[in-house]
């Protein structure tokens, strides 16, 4: 028996000795949640070890297994190489609810620069965006509520997903039998750090919440040459130029300014030398929106805008057009949200509970609800609070997810996890 197990065995012994039942979500939420003290230090170093050791997409082996380890410790039935790597933890207590807890497990390859004591061990590799946060406070909440089911009846399935940084570690769970193959959820939820909130926070919004996001690879073909005599060639450079500026009109010209959308090109490649006009060019986009329809009319309009540029510079074929790395929109099931947002108000108080603006990045909890589940995801707080107060103050940057110098505000973010994760599964649950 590892040491975290047996320190998690001992640790249930204390938590099943718990009292009466309280009546009613917010009461048994503190209840549940009186004994945090006795695990975070399990947990703290939990976490440190999960942000040392990162795992890129597909890749989360040892993660997996330290999360199933642990759930098995408490008790929970266990399932792993779901859809990869994701592990699946189910939690019985009688007739009730059924409720999806989800974690993603995957690093990004990005060289850490935070000079964290317990920064990343691996080369080129490391947890950037969170998500050994979501974890963390995924584990502490699997314990919390084993040790605590006198205070709640129903089932919650804890989902341990791979590749979400990729976009496909949902929907590998899915085609996996996720929603087969285990209890089918009534409710999904989730919570995502935020870099550019206090800590002790915790933000919402209703309806769309992160965007679609599409990658689109366009090559434009020309036919090179000599810089000195351009007149006998057909110049994909210019050509390139000319649909950079054409794509900005789909959104500034041809999108309802009301209707959310960004096309942006990443990346442009081609030739080799000062003097030599290239055979092709190569562009990179990323392309946003929220609605389908929304989403349809910009991929249409980057083929058209491609296809039109290339036929008035003669191209001797036309350009090669490739969407790929999509993900759906996330959409905040407005009454779950509101009801959530209720619990989360009287466990933290409605000043730490605040809406936000959607944003255009993208996050593949999406596939849950898509799937005919009503879900929900929030945004927990990660910066120290006076740090996050003068950076405001004075208009200075803060480092965002995926940069290398994330570095969440480590216990106050964690408590402010497991808190929100336990208020939100006791409203759910009877």
């Amino acid at each position: 028996m590892s040491r975290a197990v047996a320190a998690t065995v001992g640790l249930l012994l204390v938590l099943s000795a718990w009292g009466a039942p309280a009546r009613d979500a917010a009461a048994r939420a503190r209840a549940v949640l009186q004994h945090l003290d006795a695990i975070y230090p399990q947990l703290d170093a939990l976490y440190q070890d999960l942000h040392a050791h990162p795992e890129l997409a597909f890749q989360e082996v040892e993660t997996a297994a330290k999360l199933a380890e642990r759930l098995r410790a408490a008790g929970i039935e266990v399932t792993t190489g779901v859809g990869g790597h994701g592990v699946v933890g189910v939690l019985r207590n009688g007739p009730g609810p059924t409720v999806l807890l989800r974690a993603d497990m995957d690093a990004l390859p990005v060289e850490e620069k935070t000079g964290l004591s317990y920064a990343s061990k691996v080369t080129g590799v490391m947890h950037a965006c969170g998500h050994d946060g979501h974890m963390t406070a995924w584990v502490g909440t699997a314990l919390l509520l084993a040790g605590a089911k006198d205070q709640w009846r129903g089932t919650v399935v804890f989902v341990g997903q791979p590749a979400e940084e990729q976009g496909r570690g949902a929907a590998a769970m899915l085609e996996d039998g996720l929603y087969t193959r285990f209890p089918r959820p009534d409710q999904a939820v989730a919570i995502h750090l935020n870099s550019d909130a206090p800590a002790g926070v915790v933000r919402f919004t209703r309806g769309f919440a992160l965007a679609n996001v599409d990658s689109v690879d366009v090559t434009l073909y020309g036919r090179g040459g000599h810089g000195a005599y351009p007149h006998g060639t057909v110049d994909p450079v210019v050509m390139a130029a000319k649909v950079v500026l054409a794509l900005q009109t789909l959104v500034s010209r041809e999108n309802d300014p009301l209707d959310p959308a960004v096309i942006t090109v990443g990346s442009i490649h081609g030739g080799t030398k000062h003097n030599i006009i290239p055979d092709e060019v190569e562009l990179q986009l990323t392309v946003r929106s929220y609605g389908e329809g929304v989403r349809k009319q910009l991929l249409e309009g980057i083929t058209r805008v491609a296809k039109g540029e290339a036929a008035a510079s003669r191209a001797p074929r036309e350009p090669s057009i490739t969407v790929s790395d999509g993900t759906h929109a996330t959409y905040n099931d407005p009454e779950l949200t509101d009801r959530l947002v209720g619990a989360l108000r009287r466990e933290m108080g409605a000043e730490a509970v605040v809406e936000q603006r959607a944003v255009m990045i993208g996050e593949d909890f999406s596939e849950y609800g898509r799937a005919g589940v009503p879900a929900a995801l929030f945004w927990v707080g990660a910066v120290e609070p006076a740090r996050y107060a003068e950076a405001k103050g004075n208009a200075t940057p803060l480092p965002s997810t995926h940069s290398p110098l994330f570095a969440p505000d480590r216990e106050r973010t964690l408590r402010t996890a497991i808190r929100a994760e336990v208020a939100m599964l006791m409203e759910l649950l009877q």
